[in-house]
C-alpha cells in the first residue's frame, strides 16, 4: 500500500484507468490521493471521458482550465465511489512532465500512476511519450497504466 499517490489526470481512457489501479493500491484510511490536471494546448478536437464532451482545439487557457475544473470533479467522484477518502486537486500551467515531477517532489509523492498514453498519442510518438519522460525522471515509483 502507498500513502501518496499522484495521478495525472488528461481526460484520456488511459488517465481513467490509472486512477482506478490508483485506488486500488490506496490504504483507504490512511492514504491522500492527489489528481493533478495540467491544461495542454491540442493540436485537434478531442473528446474527454467522465462525460466532459468535446474540447475543440482552439478554446482559451481560461475555458481548458474550466473543462480542467470539470474533470478532476468527475475524477474526485470516480476515486471516491472507488474508496478513496483523502483526495486532493491541483490545477496548474506548465509543461507536463516538469508539473509532474515537481509536484511529486513537492508532496513528497510514493508512487505516481498514469496512464501509458495521453490524448495526444501521435506527439508521443513523435517526440516522446510524458508517462515515458516522466518514467524516467521521476525520483519515486511510477507505475504505467494501458
Amino acid at each position: 500500500m502507498y500513502t501518496r499517490i499522484l495521478v495525472p489526470i488528461d481526460g484520456s481512457e488511459h488517465a481513467k484507468q490509472a486512477l482506478s489501479v490508483a485506488c486500488k493500491l490506496l490504504d483507504k484510511k490512511a492514504s491522500t490521493l492527489y489528481l493533478l490536471h495540467v491544461p495542454e494546448t491540442l493540436d485537434y478536437t478531442t473528446t474527454l471521458v467522465w462525460g466532459i464532451g468535446a474540447i475543440d482545439a482552439s478554446v482559451t487557457l481560461a475555458e481548458r482550465e474550466k473543462s480542467g475544473e470539470q474533470l478532476l470533479k468527475q475524477a474526485i467522484n470516480s476515486a471516491q465511489e472507488e474508496g478513496a477518502q483523502y483526495i486532493e486537486k491541483i490545477l496548474t500551467r506548465g509543461d507536463p512532465v516538469r508539473v509532474i515531477l515537481d509536484t511529486a517532489n513537492a508532496k513528497d509523492i510514493d508512487t505516481i500512476v498514469m496512464g501509458s498514453r495521453g490524448l495526444s498519442d501521435f506527439a508521443g510518438v513523435v517526440i516522446g511519450s510524458v508517462s515515458h519522460k516522466v518514467s524516467h525522471s521521476a525520483k519515486c515509483r511510477v507505475i504505467t497504466v494501458s
